[in-house]
Formats: C-alpha cells, sequence, structure tokens
C-alpha cells in the first residue's frame, strides 16, 4: 500500500501517494478525480523498480486548496510539480504520467523544464504545441457562438458548476465518467443547446466493473470535503495559460514520450479537430510513442489497467 504523505512543495503542500524506491515516477490526475485515480498503477510502478508518487493537484482532496481562481494557472501546477521532485529527487531528473488535465499539466511541465524532467507520457489528452491563442476563444468560436453548449464554457463563471456538482459529489462524478467511457451507448450526449446544465441530458449511468461502489464511495468522499472550486478553477485559466506558455513558443518537447488514448476518448481526437492525435504531437514532440486502445473511453488508466499498466512499465523502463 502507498504511504500517504503531505509534501511542502513551495507555495502550497500536496498529499502524495508514495510507494517504492528507485528514480521517481510523478502521476497526475485530471477532473474529477484525485490521486486515486492512479490506483491500479501506484504498486506496479513502484515493483517495476521506481518511486510512485501520485498527487492529489491543488484544489484537490489532501492537497491545499487556495481560493483565487488565477492560484490554479498553469504557471503555478507546474511550479508544484518543480518543488515536489525537488523535494523527492533533489538530485536526479523524474518522469511525469499524467491524464486529462494532468497530460496538459504534464506536458507543459517538461516542456518548461527540460533538465528536470527527462522523460513525459500522457493519457487521453495529446500535446498540441504551444496555443497561438487562448482555448477559450476556440471553442467560444466553435460551440458558444453558434448557440452550442460546451462544457468549459460552462465552467467558467464561479458557483454555476459548484452548485451543480456540489448537490450530490456521487452522482456528479459517475454520471461524467459513465457519459464518456467506452462502455457508454454511442449517443449525442454533449449535444445540447446553449443554457444547458452540465448534467443535462447524460444517461443514467450503468454498472461498470472499471469503477465499483466502492471506488464511488471514495470520489464522494474526496469531494463532500474538498469541494469544487479548486478543481474547476483550472478550467478559468486559459488566458492566464496563454500569456504564460508564449514564452515556450517555438520549443518542442525533445525528450522521450509516450502517449495513450482511446479510440472512444473525444478528448483523444481533441473533440473531432484531429484524426491522428500521435501525427500531431510528432510535430512538437518527435520522440513521441503512441497507443490509440480500441474501445476505450476517457478514464483510459482506470478502463484498462493493465494493458495501460503494460505500456507504461515498458516505457519506464526504456527511457
Amino acid at each position: 500500500m502507498p504511504q500517504m504523505r503531505t509534501i511542502d512543495v513551495g507555495e502550497v503542500s500536496l498529499r502524495c501517494a508514495v510507494e517504492g524506491e528507485g528514480p521517481l515516477v510523478i502521476m497526475v490526475h485530471g477532473f474529477p478525480e484525485s490521486w486515486y485515480s492512479w490506483r491500479h498503477q501506484i504498486e506496479p510502478v513502484a515493483q517495476a523498480g521506481f518511486t510512485a508518487c501520485a498527487i492529489d493537484v491543488r484544489g484537490y482532496g489532501g492537497s491545499d486548496k487556495p481560493q483565487a481562481v488565477e492560484a490554479y494557472a498553469m504557471e503555478h501546477i507546474v511550479a508544484d510539480l518543480v518543488g515536489l521532485k525537488a523535494a523527492l529527487s533533489p538530485s536526479n531528473p523524474a518522469k511525469l504520467i499524467g491524464h486529462d488535465w494532468g497530460a496538459p499539466i504534464v506536458w507543459n511541465t517538461a516542456l518548461a523544464h527540460p533538465d528536470l524532467f527527462h522523460a513525459v507520457a500522457g493519457l487521453s489528452v495529446p500535446f498540441a504545441g504551444v496555443p497561438q491563442r487562448p482555448f477559450t476563444e476556440v471553442f467560444r468560436e466553435h460551440f458558444t457562438d453558434q448557440g452550442k453548449f460546451f462544457y468549459q464554457e460552462y465552467f467558467q463563471q464561479p458557483g454555476l458548476a459548484e452548485a451543480e456538482a456540489e448537490a450530490n459529489p456521487r452522482d456528479f462524478v459517475q454520471r461524467m465518467m459513465y457519459s464518456i467511457s467506452g462502455d457508454v451507448p454511442v449517443g449525442d450526449y454533449w449535444d445540447k443547446p446553449l443554457g444547458a446544465t452540465f448534467l443535462e441530458g447524460l444517461p443514467d449511468p450503468q454498472p461498470v466493473d472499471w469503477l465499483t461502489e466502492a471506488d464511488l464511495d471514495y470520489y464522494e468522499g474526496e469531494f463532500r470535503q474538498s469541494g469544487f472550486r479548486g478543481p474547476l478553477n483550472r478550467y478559468r485559466n486559459h488566458e492566464r495559460d496563454y500569456e504564460w506558455l508564449q514564452q515556450f513558443a517555438g520549443r518542442r518537447i525533445e525528450q522521450p514520450s509516450l502517449f495513450i488514448g482511446g479510440t472512444r476518448d473525444p478528448a483523444t481526437f481533441l473533440f473531432g479537430a484531429v484524426k491522428d492525435p500521435i501525427a500531431l504531437m510528432r510535430m512538437f514532440a518527435p520522440q513521441v510513442e503512441g497507443h490509440i486502445l480500441d474501445d476505450v473511453g476517457h478514464w483510459t488508466q482506470q478502463e484498462r489497467p493493465d494493458q495501460v499498466n503494460d505500456l507504461l512499465i515498458d516505457w519506464l523502463k526504456r527511457v
């Protein structure tokens, strides 16, 4: 079992699940998750000869939860990983693995600090280089201005999505996870008009073996005590992230990198914007190794833990 540690990383303290000895591997989760989303990876990675460290991102679970929206800008979360690496592996570079929001976090950490992180893996969300404009402009052009719902637009107003999610955290997590998993029947659940709520129109979740009642118990407990403000604030920093990342324009991720996506994950294909995410990534991370898993939805390492573990551990041992 991992040891739960609270580690001062500079601006904040992070709760971390740590197991094993050897080169440091930091695992960064997405929304709406926690260190627990790596529950199937921590022990296998540790047994493969690494120090596995799965964090609660700031705002989640047992980590510190600043109130200000700007405290969740990419610049600050990247600094958290730099501080964590300094605390756990001060003399040697580390490896990074991220899923969902954790993927852009680790991609940009590796981009900004190639001297500290010598390999990086992202699940679900490919790296598309330093942005040429804030993502808010992109989704407003393609969704909001067309009168269409887009979840990140819905998340922009502080308090709105929090109220919906916090009314029943268990239902929110279960419905969201099921709706973009590989198990949900094909449907246009997210094709709804501007003004709809997040949960409106999502299918009633059915039991799936990768998200048990015990798993839902854990997620529910975490979000009942932490709330959703910190997690949702991550979506409210696209303009700040854009400005900060411009200093790295023209830079690529030159370290060995790995991408794992799913054929039924909308994020893998950037919501329909790309047909071949691995080819896209090669322009910005030339050493990328890519795998797209059949019939896998958005929750890659939870839906297919054994397959993902085989790919991750094989790659970790080679880089």
